[in-house]
């Protein structure tokens, strides 16, 4: 077997019913959950045009040479209803990995959408898709179709590990990698936050926030509070 250059065809899928039943939780609330820890950086962004539902699907993971997308290509070609192609680029940003055409070839083999540790081109068609596609910009140059790269093998994307059949989640702040293995556990505890932080939200909204925590804890942690201007 040639590491470095290698496809992996099968992966551990999670239930396709645990999966949709994180449509409705903001990553916000997802990231709370999870020692606000699991969060790709900021510099992977959505792209294309906003969505009431998040984007959820399980992770294809692609590794591949900065600048090279060969097995990107053959990704696509692999490529199931529910999955969501999670790139790594080894840190490039010279060259876009995707653009128009092979993001439209992803929404036709009903993907969820595409996370790139890279630039796209094609922008403005980009902008106006519904599909969900997450990068770190754009560029116009072109990608080099030279390999080597591997598929469906553990990656690094936006600062975060990706395992082949994680789930992903993505909606206007960012995305999400949730272990395939812990996603059950965490649905059940991201629903009933969901449920505190909308209540906080409402209180908020009807003046009654309890914004005392915040002098409980500078309290807790010795912090001086001084009636008087600095001089």
């Amino acid at each position: 077997m040639s590491n470095g250059f290698r496809v992996f065809t099968q992966r551990r899928l999670p239930d396709p019913e645990l999966i949709a039943a994180f449509k409705a939780i903001p990553t916000a609330n997802i990231a709370d959950c999870m020692g606000r820890l699991s969060a790709m950086n900021s510099t992977i962004r959505r792209l294309s045009l906003p969505c009431k539902d998040n984007m959820v699907g399980v992770a294809l993971t692609v590794k591949v040479r900065a600048g090279d997308n060969l097995m990107i290509h053959k990704a696509l070609n692999i490529l199931t209803p529910g999955d969501v192609l999670v790139v790594s680029n080894d840190g490039g940003n010279s060259q876009a990995l995707m653009g128009e055409i092979m993001i439209t070839y992803a929404h036709t083999r009903k993907a969820c959408g595409i996370v790139l540790d890279g630039p796209v081109r094609d922008l403005y068609s980009i902008q106006a898709m519904e599909f969900p596609v997450y990068a770190t910009g754009s560029t116009p140059a072109g990608p080099f179709k030279d390999g080597p790269g591997e598929i469906n093998v553990p990656i690094s994307c936006g600062g975060m590990s990706v395992m082949p059949g994680d789930v992903i989640v993505g909606d206007g702040d960012g995305v999400i990698v949730i272990a395939r293995q812990d996603a059950q556990a965490l649905l059940a505890e991201a629903e009933k936050y969901q449920l505190f932080d909308s209540k906080k939200l409402l209180a908020t909204r009807a003046g009654n926030a309890d914004r005392s925590w915040v002098d409980r804890e500078l309290a807790n942690k010795q912090c001086e509070i001084i009636e008087d201007i600095w001089h």
